[in-house]
């Protein structure tokens, strides 16, 4: 059985966004899945926009998702001679041929075929004429003059294409450089690629590609078209739907198990099955159950989606993943053993690394910098309300050692035997330890700032004016 070996084929003109991203799984799934390999081309022959920054930015993103490919990168840049080479191959064989026909001629005779009520294409003036190397002369490729293009798509079914809607194509431009639909072919083939899966807009390509193959007597690879990712709205996908570059989730604090998983479902499916281990992916990614309908982007669907996978994380790899995003939040380089209860008192809040961090404020910053939030005071810091504080802070001050469940019990005693309702003591406690309604159980969350802190808190507290 013919190894499975798939590829991701990004230029370098940008970083890689969601939809290239979702591709690169794709293929990468599909060689892990059959145990075969998986290569990474860069496609960076549009010299004037191709930057080696984003080639950078590429590898990272790659990298940060944990799709790791085999051998080195290839390089299209590489590359000119071996395409070449096969250039000159169908020259010799007889399936290509020069054209000396000027830009402005070609598109002459397109507009003649559109007054016409035909397909506007190159009318094949060239293919005859049995020229040679010239100055300003292209290759082009000698197609059949009748019959159909045929391939069954892993996504789209069987599609056929008449060969009369496809003209010779341009395979080696006039200053030399083989065309992209002729370094794809040669590039796939060389790289024993089995299995092609690419976005739908490559769709027209496909079948000009196969007249390649068919010409160099190649094997031609099976091919899987996935349609575009579309914004909730139903329109093309773009930054106002939420939709972002790779490299930007990963600094707003995503995962990129969450990022993968949640790509992975927008155009596949196992059952109604929504969370996926990565094992798991691998196992059931086989190529079938591509949609062909295209999937709307939920940035809210992708939050929910990070959300599980902060909450199912062990919490010290959870509080390593934080580190870097408190320290960019300002609260300094707060230690492990610090981050681990932070993490664990907020992370069912958080749907994602940033926030996450963002919430520890108010308990790492020093009683006098604590900010309150003004409707919450004025409710809770009453007559009535500082008065419990006053009562429980000799309570708490008592309390050896200064643990999470000394201070429950002896919260719920002050409740107990004065007869009260937890509702009217826990509110104005909450506010004073964290500025406002919101935070953790309030033991934990005084047993993380200890004593001397909870104390100053409420000492403050004690002391605010409305």
């Amino acid at each position: 059985m013919t190894q499975v070996v798939t590829r991701f084929a990004p230029s370098p003109t940008g970083h890689l966004h969601i939809g290239g991203a979702r591709t690169a799984i794709f293929c990468w799934l599909l060689a892990r899945h059959c145990g075969g390999r998986f290569h990474l081309r860069i496609e960076d022959t549009d010299l004037l926009r191709s930057r080696q920054e984003y080639t950078d930015s590429i590898l990272a993103s790659m990298r940060w998702l944990g799709l790791d490919w085999d051998g080195e990168p290839v390089y299209q840049t590489n590359r000119t001679g071996l395409y070449n080479s096969y250039v000159d191959k169908l020259l010799e064989t007889g399936h290509a041929y020069w054209c000396s026909c000027t830009p402005e001629e070609v598109e002459a005779m397109r507009e003649e075929a559109r007054q016409a009520g035909r397909k506007p294409r190159y009318n094949g003036r060239c293919r005859t004429r049995d020229l040679g190397p010239g100055e300003g002369r292209c290759v082009r490729l000698k197609a059949p003059l009748s019959g159909k293009v045929v391939f069954d798509d892993m996504v789209k079914g069987r599609i056929a294409v008449d060969v009369s809607e496809l003209d010779d194509m341009v395979i080696r431009r006039a200053d030399g450089m083989p065309t992209y639909n002729m370094a794809v072919v040669v590039d796939d083939h060389s790289m024993g690629i089995t299995h092609v899966i690419r976005g739908d807009d490559h769709v027209s390509n496909t079948p000009r590609q196969i007249l390649i193959y068919e010409a160099l007597g190649l094997p031609v690879p099976h091919f899987g078209h996935v349609p575009m990712i579309l914004g909730p709205d139903r329109q093309k996908l773009s930054k106002r739907h939420g939709a972002r570059a790779v490299i930007e989730y990963k600094q707003d604090g995503l995962l990129p198990q969450a990022l993968v998983n949640y790509l992975v479902r927008l155009g596949w499916s196992h059952g109604d099955q929504e969370l996926f281990t990565r094992e798991e992916l691998i196992a059931f990614f086989d190529g079938t159950n591509l949609n062909p309908a295209a999937a709307a982007f939920d940035p809210a669907k992708l939050e929910w989606c990070n959300a599980h996978f902060m909450r199912a994380m062990p919490l010290d790899e959870l509080a390593r993943l934080t580190a870097p995003f408190a320290a960019e939040a300002g609260l300094g380089d707060l230690p492990q053993e610090r981050l681990e209860p932070l993490c664990r008192m907020f992370r069912e809040r958080a749907n994602n690394l940033k926030a996450l961090a963002q919430s520890f404020r108010p308990l790492v910053l020093p009683a006098a910098q604590l900010e309150y939030a003004e409707k919450d005071a004025a409710k809770h810091f009453t007559e009535a309300g500082k008065a419990h504080l006053r009562a429980l802070a000799p309570i708490f001050a008592a309390c050896e050692p200064f643990s999470a469940e000394n201070l429950e019990a002896a919260l719920n005693a002050y409740v107990a035997d004065n007869g009260l309702k937890f509702k009217a003591v826990a509110p104005p406690l909450r506010t004073a330890l964290m500025g406002f309604m919101g935070g953790s159980h309030l033991n934990e969350i005084m047993a993380f700032l200890g004593k001397e802190e909870t104390l100053a808190r409420l000492e403050r507290a004690m002391g605010t004016t409305l």
